[in-house]
């Protein structure tokens, strides 16, 4: 439909009216010009020729009027083609310009989205209006649990429980309501992955208009982070602590190693006086003793706790018969025990020839007499009972181990701790009693290295029973001897004549050692450094036992029993020396020496050592 007052509507009307015209006009023409000539002119051949006038102007007017009419449509065809033509090159354009635009979005969208799902924080986007997901990243998926199209359209509750629910809701309506984003640490429960801590960032988002359309949550997972600060936090309480024990531990180390020096210095002291009982003098000289044994304990326990906490303890696994074990400590603790009133004890689950198990012997007896000694410290009446039982259990053996007494128990809050070093001098509410405050932790990693665990049960003064297990490789029927050292001694010839070689820069040790060999020897040699040793030995060639000080000016035992091997294979060389660890012994050995004895040298282990390797009986 023409619509009126428009171009082509003003066109058509003239050219309908130019045809209107033409018609009228050409119809009066042919009908008054008929009339006309036929009235004027009777000669027919004349009229004739006037009609065939007539038609051809008619025809040559008509033709210029369609000329000019078709001329005009034309031009405008022709223009308007042009037009067309132009207005469709536009559109292919802009059809190309909006697919190139198109193509970009959508790399620009896939780029995006790329980066949107390599974030490795969690992202994710609600409706304002009802708080439903409508976009997820990558890394929320696999937080939640769920794909994409699981979560698009669902609300947090149908993920979380309603009380966490509720507490997201509420957090997401805060911020949608204020405007203003919050940050948030959130505990989240109901995960693939168990409970998770996260730090959550929530931002409103805006249409053009400014009206709030979309909420934009980012959430960093923070679970190891809490988990790394929630161990910063303990080991900063543990190292206090650790501080505080240890300050505890330096001030009774302080009284435990003053009160037996005290002994040794003031009884040593007490010795001199003129006139002194024979009675009182073995008094004294008791006293001296237990006084030196007691600080040889300390610095034993000292030893140990360092060996362990450089990772240095090291087991020696051997066949041990764990009853002739157990008897031996019996004997050995039954008259302290029996002094104080107490009944003392000992139950066996196997019989001798069983009771064969692998582990290390020494351990194992450490554990026992550590455990025992402290029953002994703390019941002044009662009983003391020490045992075991063989438990199997799914294919495996295990010995559990037990010492019970009816002493003055340990308080509930303190049976956990009472495994921890330095632990006796913290505790105040008890009665003040010797030790290091190291006996329980050593017995506890002693225990471990073994591959056992220890617990203990106790109750306030009714008493406490310590439980430990070893593993056990039971070997029924074997064929197990303890070697009595003492009987050995007895096969082998009596050493009456060896040249011995005491090489030690320390006045007193020398002297020690040489009244200790003295009864052994025929001639004695003493040297004071590394270098004098080895020059001795260069020139005493029918040496029998060279005892080796490590720690000597000018050269050190090592290097020295390194060059006598060079020349002297033969002689047995002994080291001595305040070192005592594990590694110090192999040290010596490595560098020659058949064996070595730690300071202080006691005169039966100097004995026993040397009639080992001289193969000499000797009398102690």
């Amino acid at each position: 439909m023409i619509h009126k007052n428009t171009p082509l509507a003003r066109k058509f009307k003239f050219e309908y009216s130019i045809a209107i015209i033409y018609f009228t006009i050409g119809f009066l023409w042919i009908y008054f010009s008929d009339t006309f000539f036929d009235t004027l002119i009777k000669d027919k051949e004349t009229l004739a020729k006037l009609n065939i006038l007539k038609g051809s102007f008619y025809v040559i007017v008509t033709s210029i009027l369609l000329y000019y009419l078709v001329k005009s449509h034309i031009a405008k065809l022709h223009k308007a083609e042009l037009l067309l033509r132009q207005r469709s090159d536009e559109i292919e354009a802009q059809n190309e310009e909006l697919l190139l635009a198109k193509a970009k979005v959508e790399e620009s969208e896939i780029f995006l989205n790329s980066i949107f799902d390599h974030i490795p924080n969690l992202i994710f986007v609600k409706h304002a209006d009802d708080l439903r997901f409508i976009s997820f990243n990558k890394a929320c998926e696999q937080f939640m649990g769920y794909s994409r199209a699981e979560l698009i359209g669902k609300n947090d509750y149908d993920f979380f429980p309603k009380e966490e629910a509720d507490f997201f809701n509420m957090k997401d309506r805060e911020v949608l309501n204020s405007d203003k984003p919050l940050m948030i640490v959130e505990e989240v429960i109901s995960t693939e992955n168990g409970i998770k801590t996260l730090y959550t960032k929530k931002i409103a988002i805006k249409d053009k208009n400014g009206n709030v359309k979309y909420l934009l949550g980012i959430s960093e997972d923070i679970t190891a982070k809490k988990e790394i600060e929630r161990e910063l936090i303990t080991a900063k309480e543990h190292a206090e602590q650790s501080d505080r024990l240890k300050s505890a531990f330096l001030a009774n180390m302080s009284h435990e190693i003053r009160t037996p020096m005290n002994g040794i210095l003031g009884f040593a002291d007490l010795l001199k006086e003129p006139n002194l009982s024979e009675e009182k003098q073995q008094k004294y000289i008791g006293i001296i003793q237990k006084s030196g044994v007691r600080m040889l304990n300390i610095i034993n326990d000292i030893v140990d706790i360092s060996k362990i906490e450089a990772g240095l303890m090291q087991v020696d696994t051997k066949d041990s018969n764990i009853n002739e074990q157990m008897e031996f400590i019996y004997t050995f603790f039954k008259p302290e025990v029996e002094t104080k009133g107490i009944q003392f004890v000992i139950k066996k689950s196997l019989l001798t020839k069983e009771a064969i198990v692998k582990t290390d012997r020494e351990k194992l007896y450490a554990i026992l007499t550590n455990l025992i000694k402290n029953a002994i410290k703390f019941t002044n009446e009662g009983s003391i009972e020490f045992g075991y039982h063989l438990i199997k259990d799914y294919g495996t053996a295990n010995l559990e181990f037990y010492v019970k007494d009816t002493g003055i128990g340990i308080p509930a809050n303190r049976q956990e701790v009472i495994f921890e070093r330095f632990i006796q001098a913290d505790i105040s509410n008890l009665m003040v009693l010797q030790g290091t405050g190291l006996g329980l932790a050593i017995t506890k990693a002693y225990v471990e290295i073994l591959g056992g665990k220890i617990w203990v049960e106790s109750k306030e003064s009714v008493g406490s029973t310590f439980y430990f297990t070893i593993p056990c490789n039971i070997e029924l029927e074997a064929a197990f001897e303890i070697k009595n050292d003492k009987g050995s001694l007895e096969k082998g010839k009596t050493a009456e004549n060896l040249k011995i070689l005491i090489a030690e820069d320390d006045e007193p040790s020398s002297m020690l050692i040489s009244l200790t060999v003295e009864a052994l020897s025929s001639e004695i040699i003493t040297a004071r450094t590394g270098i004098e040793a080895v020059n001795i030995c260069r020139n005493s060639h029918d040496l029998d036992l060279i005892l080796m000080d490590i720690q000597m000016p000018e050269m050190n035992g090592y290097e020295a029993t390194s060059q006598i091997r060079q020349f002297n294979k033969e002689v047995v060389i002994i080291a001595q020396s305040a070192y005592a660890l594990s590694h110090d012994r192999q040290k010596a050995i490595d560098a020659g020496c058949n064996d070595y004895i730690s300071k202080p040298i006691l005169k039966d282990d100097l004995l026993l050592l040397i009639q080992k390797h001289l193969n000499y009986f000797v009398c102690p």
